[in-house]
């Protein structure tokens, strides 16, 4: 079976996990912490395979542009979303939040790329748009403490740093060498939350079991296998069609936090979730 049929569902499920990890990850380390360790590891592992197998060297040209896709697309949308759930904010609710990004991406993708959207597609966008407001009427009605302006103001940078980062990275880093560029990548980030993480967090970390395997999935699982499949497929489809397929990540992490974290959504939430899985299945029609 052909990579592009397999890579964006084996994408969703390894995403969706990403917010889980949070929730474990940050028990026992400041976030930014965790994610500095995490982004710096996760660039050594990648630059060490590369000398291996003798990938691509990075050109100069390419290594700005990956330096403003890891200060944003790694740095701030992880660093938003890391710090909302160790504030409290729920795993599914975070996921949904974050599913927002679809929309402003596609949006943005229209105007600064020139990739023109069908009505079904628009519509598609819609619909995952509704999803996530449903969701959040909900939690919102239920006075969830969770819910303040301190974890959506970082959800809202969160959007912001995966939105920006999409589109840099697909206007300009399809020709950036896969391994050696998100490497590039890593590196960055782990250096802007660097600052974050020793100064507002005095590097707080504790190797316990649980955050040793956390940050064993994170690099493995999350940093390596799935970012670099939604490299590819940045690489090969227009930025709205893969930014869509984070509306699929509120459903699994939804179940994911029910099951481990008894986390609960009532019957106005599914239904938002149904709504978005819709609009993914609408934006991805091939134009």
């Amino acid at each position: 079976m052909r990579l592009e049929k397999v890579a964006p569902g084996l994408f969703v499920v390894l995403w969706s996990t990403g917010f889980i990890v949070a929730r474990y990850g940050t028990r026992d380390a400041g976030p930014f912490t965790f994610l500095a360790v995490r982004m710096l590891i996760s660039a050594v592992v990648l630059w060490v395979i590369a000398e291996v197998i003798r990938a691509p060297r990075i050109e100069r040209r390419h290594v700005s542009s990956s330096v403003v896709v890891g200060v944003f697309m790694h740095a701030t949308y992880l660093g938003g979303t890391f710090f909302a759930i160790s504030r409290g904010l729920p795993s599914g609710v975070s996921a949904l939040i974050a599913g927002l990004h679809p929309v402003v991406t596609s949006f943005v993708g229209n105007w600064v790329l020139r990739e023109k959207l069908r009505p079904i597609q628009w519509a598609g966008v819609t619909c995952g748009l509704i999803g996530v407001i449903a969701v959040l009427i909900e939690r919102s009605s239920a006075k969830s403490a969770s819910i303040t302006a301190v974890t959506l103001t970082a959800m809202a940078a969160a959007v912001f740093g995966m939105t920006t980062g999409t589109i840099v990275q697909r206007a300009r880093g399809r020709e950036m060498p896969l391994l050696r560029g998100t490497s590039v990548q890593y590196v960055a980030a782990g250096m802007a939350l660097m600052p974050l993480a020793i100064f507002g967090e005095h590097w707080k970390m504790s190797m316990t079991w649980r955050n040793a395997a956390s940050l064993a999935w994170a690099v493995g699982v999350l940093s390596i296998a799935a970012v670099l499949l939604m490299m590819v497929l940045l690489a090969r489809r227009a930025a709205a069609k893969v930014s869509s397929l984070f509306f699929l990540t509120p459903a699994l992490s939804t179940i994911e936090g029910a099951v481990l974290f008894s986390e609960r959504l009532g019957a106005l939430a599914v239904v938002g979730l149904l709504i978005a899985l819709a609009g993914v299945w609408m934006t991805q029609k091939s134009g």
